[in-house]
């Protein structure tokens, strides 16, 4: 890993919470004047530690009051069926995350759907005839505890 300093740690926890600041806002927010911090925010970018920048959407808001889990286990697992399946999960918008995951099953799923009955046609037309998907078990959420995508970065404050 390449080495980050506490401007760049910094940087980095302001953007992942408001990624919409200014330039001049979160140089101010870091302690750097707006060149240097613009040069350490393209860096970033370039070397692949900022990887993109979206708005966060309440799903609840427009109409996603489904969040599932489900766990997809594959017939067989070689090189060109597994590509298949991830080329096929890639392309539903319906499926908002998917990890290899170890112990029982190929892959979890976190699949959103307007209600039950969207959820159950989208599992029995789409999940269940993906290429090379033997079983699928499904978990629906009953409420969220914690939803964020920003990452912890105490580790690297102390490497700094």
């Amino acid at each position: 890993m390449e080495i980050l300093d506490k401007f760049d740690i910094a940087i980095l926890q302001h953007l992942q919470t408001d990624a919409r600041l200014t330039n001049a806002e979160l140089a101010s927010r870091v302690g750097l004047s707006a060149a240097p911090c613009w040069r350490r925010v393209r860096a970033l970018e370039e070397s692949g530690f900022i990887t993109g920048y979206r708005a966060e959407i309440n799903r609840h808001k427009i109409g996603l009051g489904v969040l599932a889990f489900v766990r997809l286990d594959a017939e067989r697992i070689t090189g060109d069926t597994t590509r298949q399946l991830e080329e096929a999960i890639r392309k539903l918008p319906e499926i908002v995350s998917c990890h290899y995951i170890s112990g029982t099953g190929t892959f979890e799923l976190q699949v959103v759907a307007q209600d039950l009955e969207a959820f159950s046609k989208f599992a029995l037309q789409k999940l269940i005839n993906l290429p090379n998907v033997k079983d699928m078990h499904t978990s629906f959420s009953l409420g969220e505890v914690k939803a964020s995508s920003a990452l912890p970065l105490g580790h690297l404050a102390r490497g700094a």
